[in-house]
């Protein structure tokens, strides 16, 4: 059964702010060295990896391999995986938006 969303209070819209404002930035850029740039300058080495494997395991999990393959793979914790298949499922929308958005690209360079 799905929750009814709740409104949001005055101080969660504004803490999303700052949220939006760097959605905002890497919007603004353009060419894949610029976006990054932009991240080596904004994440520590450590968050950098973290988000790459996360980002690594999106197309594994679409074509269906089982977790533990996965992490044979890519070494990735199987508690990320986890977490990324999650978002898949239920998140906000986002790997799948970069990945459409990654494939009709290739489709118009074609």
């Amino acid at each position: 059964m799905q929750m009814k969303p709740r409104p949001e209070s005055d101080r969660e819209k504004s803490s999303d702010a700052p949220l939006k404002a760097l959605a905002r930035a890497f919007a603004a850029l353009e060419r894949p060295q610029d976006v990054q740039a932009f991240l080596r300058d904004l994440c520590t080495p450590a968050e950098l990896e973290a988000m790459a494997d996360r980002w690594r395991v999106v197309p594994l999990l679409r074509k269906g391999v089982p977790y533990r393959e996965i992490h044979d793979l890519t070494g990735v914790s199987v508690t990320t995986i986890g977490r990324v298949a999650r978002s898949l499922e239920h998140g906000a929308g986002g790997y799948a938006a970069a990945i459409e958005r990654i494939a009709a690209r290739k489709t118009e360079s074609n």
